[in-house]
């Protein structure tokens, strides 16, 4: 499972064979069932997870109604934005399938960045590079139809209406199960 985080890593950057050694020695692996949750909107964020198999939801409730933010896959990280922070974290992270996860902490980052300095270079492009791309999914959601919305998750992520309850679907493009049905049964009859 190691080796996923090794592949993740060389997409985006070069990492020396001795950090790579360092990495997969110190990881974490962790497995989780189908529905844990992993973290509660009250509770401050103090893991990280690098998904290595599975789906994991992150999601916050707003008027009583469950409003997803994000679902992370194979080869994604999940890093909330009050990760180390000791204040609530605001969202809930549940996983939507069995899946198994590395798992970091800020005090090993920590302790990582003072033996390995390269790894905190390495960390700083992972970081640039992920905000790019949560920059870019942002600003494809102000802009987008919900159509345009459903059709790029179909192109980019086809997997997710397979693995992913639709109610979930839904809240995630910003609509009710009712008018996703609708936009699905539109987009097959042309």
């Amino acid at each position: 499972m190691e080796n996923e985080i090794l592949s993740f890593l060389s997409k985006h950057v070069s990492v020396s064979d001795k950090l790579k050694e360092v990495i997969v020695a110190s990881s974490v692996i962790k497995r989780f069932k189908k529905g844990t949750v992993l973290l509660e909107a009250e509770k401050p964020t103090k893991e990280s997870y690098f998904v290595l198999k599975g789906c994991i939801r992150s999601y916050l409730i707003r008027d009583g109604e469950e409003k997803t933010i994000e679902f992370y896959t194979e080869e994604q990280p999940v890093a909330l934005t009050n990760y180390g922070k000791n204040i609530p974290s605001g969202q809930y992270l549940v996983c939507v399938e069995d899946t198994t996860v590395s798992v970091d902490t800020p005090e090993h980052e920590a302790e990582m960045f003072r033996k390995f300095p390269e790894f905190e270079s390495v960390c700083r492009i992972m970081s640039e590079a992920l905000m790019a791309n949560y920059q870019e999914s942002f600003t494809n959601y102000k802009l987008m139809t919900v159509e345009d919305r459903y059709q790029h998750l179909q192109e980019t992520r086809p997997d997710l209406l397979q693995r992913v309850p639709q109610y979930q679907i839904a809240s995630y493009l910003g609509v009710t199960p009712e008018s996703l049905s609708r936009l699905r049964k539109r987009l097959v009859s042309r």
